[in-house]
């Protein structure tokens, strides 16, 4: 590693550490030519697959365009955002272990489905009317009937 400093190629690793959840190691390191100390941080790096849109366009998978869909559903429900997190989150590490390169937007859009079934069916429904474009109440119907089974 490069001392930021002085810019000498070698520098020595005095201390490791794993952080709390896991997923980085922090390296604490001393440059032998200028004697000055600096942190690195050591991550895995994951690409998210690409998702292929409706119009055949495609385009980074986006935590924050999940994050949208399911505030827009949730809107005025009492669903903490710590689940909103962990459902994402849920989304985003299933889309990574498929282990495919592409995705399908309607792949995704299923995923938040389920994931919105589990916290909040009316936040279902919601989402559902959109994604699955109801055009009339037997379409309400059919999707309220299901959840009572």
């Amino acid at each position: 590693m490069k001392c930021p400093f002085c810019g000498a190629i070698d520098t020595q690793v005095i201390d490791s550490r794993v952080n709390e959840e896991g997923d980085s190691i922090r390296r604490r390191r001393r440059c032998p030519s200028c004697d000055k100390r600096f942190t690195t941080y050591e991550t895995a790096e994951l690409h998210m697959p690409q998702v292929i849109k409706q119009n055949g366009t495609r385009e980074e998978f986006d935590r924050a365009k999940v994050r949208t869909s399911f505030m827009r559903a949730l809107h005025k429900r009492p669903v903490p955002t710590e689940f909103v997190d962990q459902a994402i989150e849920r989304i985003a590490q299933k889309a990574l272990s498929l282990g495919e390169r592409e995705l399908p937007s309607r792949q995704i859009g299923e995923m938040v489905m389920h994931e919105l079934y589990k916290l909040d069916k009316v936040a279902y429904i919601r989402f559902a009317s959109v994604y699955r474009s109801f055009q009339d109440v037997d379409d309400f119907r059919d999707v309220i009937r299901d959840l009572d089974k």
